[in-house]
């Protein structure tokens, strides 16, 4: 259990480092934290992420009801069937950084492959098809890859979990170096099957 106040302030640091590190820019985004096994602080829709303030974070629970002032995020859907999903998920976070998206917008798979960090952090990452932000379609194919640490959505952006609020943060990170890179490097060979078993294992 998380005191909502705590977890308020550090959702809001959080907002502001994505933002600076260009892994957000202006309203794009959500970002939510897990307080206890019914509640979840989720930011607010319409907001730029590197302004916001911790009253500003908009408390839910877990069947999607809205239970403190504020709008929350037209992407709640999906927060919270994550959090249903996998109980052991305190943070989902939703960005539109550059690479990701340029890949998701080419259509392209995202290799987690050419470097360790890629396997051990985001093993494997699919690509959900298109459809409206905001729709039950979208919330329904997240649900489908809830197993899964990141993933990237066609046109959209990427969707990162972790146990802590920092996994999630880290596997954004990461997701992005790993986009960057594949771009960078063009045909470069992914690690052999057997290394990419054994790190998963890691």
């Amino acid at each position: 259990m998380m005191n909502e106040q705590f977890a308020r302030s550090k959702l809001t640091e959080v907002c502001k480092l994505l933002y600076d590190r260009n892994l957000t820019v202006s309203a794009g985004g959500n970002m939510s934290l897990r307080l206890n096994e019914k509640e979840f602080i989720i930011t607010p829709s319409g907001r730029n992420k590197g302004l916001l303030r911790p009253e500003d974070m908009v408390l839910m629970n877990l069947k999607g009801k809205k239970l403190s002032d504020g709008k929350p995020s037209m992407e709640k859907g999906f927060h919270t069937a994550l959090f249903n999903a996998n109980p052991e998920t305190a943070s989902v976070i939703h960005c539109h950084p550059l690479y990701c998206t340029a890949l998701a917008v080419k259509g392209e798979k995202i290799k987690s492959t050419l470097t360790p960090e890629g396997v051990i952090l985001l093993g494997e990452v699919p690509t959900i098809g298109y459809f409206t932000p905001g729709s039950k379609k979208l919330v329904d194919a997240v649900a489908e890859h809830s197993s899964c640490k990141a993933m990237l959505m066609e046109r959209h952006g990427a969707i990162t979990q972790g146990r802590t609020l920092e996994e999630a943060f880290n596997r954004m990170e990461e997701l992005e170096f790993q986009a960057k890179l594949q771009m960078l490097a063009g045909d470069a060979a992914e690690l052999p099957a057997s290394e990419i078993k054994k790190l998963s294992k890691m």
